[in-house]
């Protein structure tokens, strides 16, 4: 049995180009999101909040948000994941700030812009998970109060994504916001139907 389960293991090349894609994926979505002013849920929401109201670079407003919750990624997760998910942040900064000097966004539809940014959210943290990585984040917090207190983290979660577009409506608009919702439902079914327990068997 533990034959097979080492077998099924990633490599470590396997993992490197999950995070390098993954958080490539995630960081076109965010590049999508801010030119169309939109929003999404977690800590790349409040990073996105902030960057709208202060005008700060969401990538280094996202890795300083980041830090505190690595504490609670190492006591629920473990070392490797929180290394993991400590690489994926930093790619995701970089990459947010280095993708709008590769080419220049004319005419973007909101509309499209929520749902491929869900979409393209969507897989890339599809592809952090199954490498078990992750984005950190509320996430974490939610999954240890899960673990400790017996509260739902998928609640958690939802409650405070709330919180965040609702302080949203005095930075954007509530059709924004409504569109920002649009989006993170569209990420939400991706995670839904293609991440399911017993489906996948690499770790």
């Amino acid at each position: 049995m533990s034959d097979a389960l080492s077998a099924m293991r990633h490599s470590l090349l396997e993992d490197a180009q999950a995070l390098l894609v993954g958080t490539l994926l995630v960081a076109l979505s965010v590049v999508f999101l801010r030119h169309a002013g939109l929003l999404t849920g977690g800590t790349a929401g409040i990073a996105l909040l902030v960057h709208y109201a202060t005008g700060q670079a969401f990538g280094l407003i996202y890795f300083l948000i980041s830090i505190p919750f690595y504490l609670f990624a190492i006591k629920a997760m473990g070392w490797e994941f929180t290394i993991k998910t400590f690489v994926s942040v930093a790619l995701l900064s970089v990459y947010s700030e280095w993708l709008p000097h590769l080419f220049v966004i004319g005419d973007l539809n909101p509309v499209f812009a929520a749902v491929m940014g869900g979409l393209l959210a969507g897989i890339g943290l599809l592809m952090l998970f199954r490498h078990h990585a992750s984005l950190g984040g509320i996430g974490i917090v939610a999954l240890v109060l899960q673990r400790h207190k017996g509260w739902r983290a998928g609640k958690i979660q939802m409650a405070a994504d709330g919180l965040i577009l609702a302080a949203a409506l005095f930075y954007v608009s509530p059709l924004l916001v409504a569109l920002s919702i649009l989006g993170a439902g569209a990420l939400n079914l991706v995670i839904a139907i293609n991440h399911r327990p017993g489906r996948y068997f690499g770790t």
